[in-house]
């Protein structure tokens, strides 16, 4: 029996004539997930990869829990194939959906038929096997409208497929076909949400982090390296770049008014964001703000802040509620770790009393004390990256 993995396409069966360059960065994706796992047999046809053991190195149980986080997938299922032979489908739905069978109390058969030459209709090949199945577990009913079991046949060009229910893939398009961006990777709950949001729009990302010792701990960086981490699982491998930004809050606290500190760090986290984007050639900013959810996060207060930008922020999370966003944290599996209590270098040198709707003439003056384009260039030449990677 030939156990395989069908893959289901998401969004890229809409693209028109550049489809390819999306398949082929999606098949790249899936071959990477598959390292250290055997040596496994691809092939993409019809709007689906098929994934089949190369030889018995091939772990299809580890290998079908890895796809599910591949981006770009919808659906996936575990399936088997046969010749297109009506007898045979029908022997391989009894042997391979045994236990399927054994447990559920009803079923009905789904057929679907894109290979036209095959002799009989979805419906008749439904029918046909539906009775076979139905002699063959007698205690489970044939039930059409609300089956407990769904027995999935598909007629395709290579062969017939037969499978049980699919699950969701992760969806999305696939890592490196919509560009690269940075992201502002801080220790909190929003940011990780945002950086896997905008993932799975196919950007790959690289996270920036910002750390302020001896303000905010070591363990606070390796919390943000452990959250780097977990992306990757989504991401593919990343290269967190860790920038150097005590200097930077203290020329603020010293020199700058208080009410305005929060609102120049951020600026300077731009104008360094940027940076970086210009020497990997990304090609957005990716925030986690959410609107109205922090002082820094008003909608002046956030103009403000990008004025120091020529590239484009993107905010994934600008309109969702909290409880939304500690959901997809959950989710993901980063949130046990956002909650650890580490803080960031969003916490040093608060205000008590933060200008909430600044005028950017006044926030422009509170800044011109200090040496910007030094401050800005020390910063990124003292920069560390550290390769990320799941394990």
């Amino acid at each position: 029996m030939n156990d395989i993995i069908l893959l289901k396409l998401g969004e890229i069966v809409l693209k028109g004539l550049n489809r390819r360059s999306f398949e082929q960065k999606l098949m790249g994706n899936v071959r990477r997930r598959l390292l250290g796992l055997g040596k496994f047999k691809l092939s993409i046809m019809q709007s689906t990869i098929y994934v089949e053991p190369a030889d018995d190195s091939a772990d299809m149980d580890a290998a079908f829990e890895a796809l599910q986080d591949v981006f770009g997938i919808i659906k996936m299922t575990r399936a088997a194939a046969c010749e297109k032979d009506k007898d045979a489908i029908a022997r391989l739905a009894i042997d391979y959906l045994r236990d399927d069978m054994e447990r559920a109390r009803s079923f009905k058969v789904e057929s679907k038929r894109s290979d036209k030459a095959f002799p009989m209709t979805s419906i008749q090949l439904s029918q046909y096997v539906g009775g076979e199945l139905a002699e063959a577990y007698p205690d489970c009913a044939v039930d059409v409208h609300e089956p407990e079991l769904t027995v999935h046949i598909e007629v395709r060009d290579a062969a017939a497929y037969v499978h049980a229910a699919p699950v969701d893939g992760a969806g999305g398009m696939p890592i490196g076909s919509n560009g690269t961006a940075v992201t502002l990777l801080s220790g909190g709950i929003d940011s990780p949400v945002s950086s896997y949001m905008i993932a799975r729009r196919g950007v790959h990302l690289i996270p920036v982090h910002f750390f302020s010792f001896p303000y905010t701990s070591q363990q606070a960086k390796e919390k943000v390296i452990e959250l780097g981490n977990i992306l990757t699982r989504y991401c593919g491998r990343m290269t967190l770049e860790v920038v150097p930004f005590t200097h930077i809050q203290e020329e603020i606290r010293d020199k700058c008014p208080e009410e305005y500190f929060t609102l120049i760090m951020r600026r300077f986290m731009m104008r360094i964001a940027q940076g970086i984007a210009r020497d990997c050639k990304a090609a957005a900013i990716v925030t986690g703000e959410n609107l109205g959810q922090v002082a820094s996060q008003t909608m002046e207060a956030m103009a403000s802040t990008q004025a120091v930008l020529d590239l484009p922020v993107l905010q994934p999370l600008i309109g969702m509620d909290k409880e939304e966003i500690v959901r997809m944290a959950r989710k993901i599996g980063t949130f046990d770790t956002s909650i650890l209590p580490y803080e960031d270098c969003c916490t040093v040198f608060t205000p008590r009393h933060p200008r909430t709707r600044p005028k950017l003439a006044e926030v422009e003056k509170a800044e011109s004390v200090l040496d910007i384009e030094t401050l800005v260039a020390e910063a990124l030449r003292g920069r560390e990256r550290i390769e990320l990677r799941h394990e």
